[in-house]
């Protein structure tokens, strides 16, 4: 729903550019309208996909080898209740609360070379998506144990392509190199055992998208973009200690363990509103 309402929201203020840049035609009449620098910034809304089948992945003894089951003391798995793709919200069950989808906010520098209907150029992108991702583990104790990511910023430096199909009416391709600063935490409710988070908290990806991009003077530009984002998130680790677990608690027992989420892609669809000048 909210996904629809921004999409509303920008056809309708390009539809209303549309209709308003026949008004402003008499600034430039030379086909090279999208020549030069531009600064801008877009704003629009940010959606995961559902990460169904999802899980924790364990590492018993801490030997680099994940995918262990942790054992109880009658030789059950300590796990048996299982994973939902979210963070949970209670001890007993197997109950998680979707991911976070959110607003996004960014600021871009970008030069383009028009040759007749054929635009080419780049663009540089800063700022923030707010969103979160979490998995979930319940173990037979019961408790339970999620691991969540967060971006705290991305950059992204990307090629456009594109063709003319007014003289003041862009649509393009665009695709290239991104970076991103991940916040990642951990929370349970077991008491016992100690934790601690490691790993790194930076992610290289890509992304691709396309958009339209219409002129509405010889210096300002308002357009609609989609944009898919892709990060391979996959160094982030809880690593379990004794804390004040007796001998017969399940990660004493395997030797102590380490959690590793075993979906590294954190990955993103997003609606955006842009503006720019031109000059």
């Amino acid at each position: 729903m909210r996904m629809r309402t921004l999409l509303g929201a920008a056809t309708g203020a390009l539809t209303l550019a549309v209709a308003a840049a026949p008004a402003y035609a008499q600034d430039s009449a030379t086909g090279d309208e999208f020549t030069g620098f531009y600064v801008g910034g877009s704003v629009g809304y940010t959606v995961q996909k559902n990460d169904v089948g999802e899980s924790i992945l364990f590492d018993a003894g801490r030997n680099g080898s994940y995918g262990d089951t942790i054992a109880t003391s009658t030789g059950g798995n300590a796990f048996a209740p299982g994973f939902c793709n979210g963070a949970a919200t209670s001890s007993a069950n197997v109950a998680c609360k979707n991911d976070k989808d959110g607003v996004e906010y960014y600021a871009r520098l970008g030069f383009d070379k028009q040759m007749g209907k054929v635009v080419l150029g780049a663009v540089a992108e800063f700022g923030k998506s707010e969103v979160s991702d979490s998995v979930s583990a319940f173990s037979t104790t019961p408790a339970f144990y999620t691991m969540t990511r967060e971006l705290d910023w991305n950059a992204a430096l990307r090629a456009r392509a594109g063709y003319t199909v007014g003289p003041k009416t862009l649509v393009y391709a665009t695709g290239g190199g991104a970076y991103a600063k991940i916040d990642h935490s951990f929370a349970t409710s077991n008491t016992a055992n100690s934790f601690a988070l490691s790993g790194k908290d930076h992610a290289w990806g890509w992304q691709a998208g396309g958009g339209l991009e219409q002129k509405l003077s010889k210096n300002v530009s308002f357009g609609v973009e989609y944009l898919y984002s892709r990060y391979n998130d996959d160094d982030a680790r809880v690593n379990v200690g004794t804390g004040t677990a007796g001998a017969t608690n399940p990660f004493v027992l395997a030797g102590g363990a380490d959690f590793a989420r075993s979906q590294n892609r954190f990955d993103m669809h997003s609606l955006r509103a842009t503006a720019a000048f031109r000059f």
